[in-house]
């Protein structure tokens, strides 16, 4: 019976644990050689694609509802993709020619930006970040003499990201559909962030919140109120007893969940010494990860090619870590909450997974 959770907190650190252990073996147990995550990563980027162009299309389909599917597969898609792109240096150093899979990978990363700009509009952020962290670590993991990021890519894709948020605002008002409007989100949020965040500074303690400063009232738990939770199915299917927010009642939730950044959600939610905790643990996963990818590379350059796969798995792992942190922490708390937090954990455990390796 001590092992069952009794909240919404106890119940992420459990997920947390199994998922980074089920991981670590799954790394493990299967050979991660360079074709094998190849291959993969390249299927799996066209079926993300592929998901990302049928969740657009339901958009304007009246017959079908979308599911944003960004907000659980956006960081996967950063993962793939950039696994994708961290192979092309290997497959260059060995001689190979590589443009056909140059113009697959162009045009892989050209449809998720535009199909998951299409379906949510933070998704652009988190996936530049990604994409910015992902081509850093290549150019200098490789050393190349031409970085992928420099000053006119990086314009590019300011230039870019601009242009297509001008065609989305133009696609809504021609349309009359402002789910797909960047100025609704903006004007949306600059309306109730401050009053959200009144009320989360004015009522978050070490442990928690004031309870009465809830939806919930004087009911409130004053800890693990579910404002910050795994996906709804989890504790259902379990017949767990923690508070949900259903229906209209996720209006409430967005105070913090859609309105606030990430930091404000974990503290109001499970208090400041939970928050310092997360954070511990984030800068942890990065410094970890960084220092195996450089083992990886001083192998790689004496001639070992035994990790060529694990190191282009976790130079993807990484860059998705890295960009969904940044936006769920600093920007909206909701791409790292509920369904998107299985994903963050997901990524944190294929960070961390590369600790370990057997020998065979």
């Amino acid at each position: 019976m001590a092992l069952i959770a009794s909240s919404h907190l106890m119940l992420i650190i459990e997920v947390a644990i199994l998922m980074h252990l089920g991981v670590l073996l799954l790394l493990n147990f299967i050979p991660l050689n360079f074709s094998l995550v190849f291959v993969l990563s390249l299927i799996l980027g066209v079926g993300i694609t592929i998901l990302f162009g049928i969740d657009a299309a339901c958009l304007v389909l009246p017959m079908f509802n979308h599911h944003e599917f960004t907000h659980p597969y956006g960081p996967l898609a950063i993962l793939v993709v950039v696994t994708s792109w961290s192979i092309i240096p290997v497959i260059e150093d060995q001689g190979s020619k590589t443009s056909n899979i140059r113009l697959l990978l162009i045009l892989i990363t050209a449809g998720v930006t535009l199909f998951g700009a299409i379906v949510h509009r933070d998704f652009l952020i988190m996936w530049a970040l990604g994409l910015i962290a992902g081509f850093l670590i290549i150019s200098k993991n490789f050393k190349q003499e031409r970085s992928y990021i420099n000053i006119r890519n990086v314009f590019l894709i300011i230039v870019g990201l601009l242009i297509v948020f001008g065609l989305m605002e133009g696609l809504s008002q021609l349309l009359n559909m402002q789910i797909i409007s960047p100025l609704s989100r903006i004007d949306r949020m600059s309306n109730n962030q401050l009053s959200s965040l009144k009320m989360v500074m004015g009522n978050t303690n070490l442990w928690g919140h004031t309870a009465n400063a809830t939806y919930w009232g004087s009911s409130g738990l004053g800890n693990s109120d579910g404002y910050i939770s795994l996906p709804l199915t989890f504790i259902t299917f379990f017949g767990l007893p923690f508070p949900l927010f259903y229906g209209i009642l996720v209006t409430k939730k967005d105070v913090i969940d859609y309105f606030l950044p990430g930091i404000f959600g974990v503290g109001f939610d499970f208090g400041y010494i939970a928050l310092a905790v997360t954070i511990i643990w984030i800068i942890s996963v990065i410094l970890i990860g960084i220092k195996v990818l450089n083992k990886y590379r001083i192998q790689r350059e004496r001639g070992n090619k035994k990790y060529l796969g694990r190191e282009a798995l976790l130079t993807g792992s990484l860059s998705a870590f890295i960009a969904q942190t940044i936006l769920g922490f600093f920007i909206i708390t909701r791409t790292i909450n509920g369904s998107a937090m299985i994903t963050y954990l997901f990524l944190s455990a294929m960070v961390l997974a590369h600790v370990v390796t057997t020998k065979r």
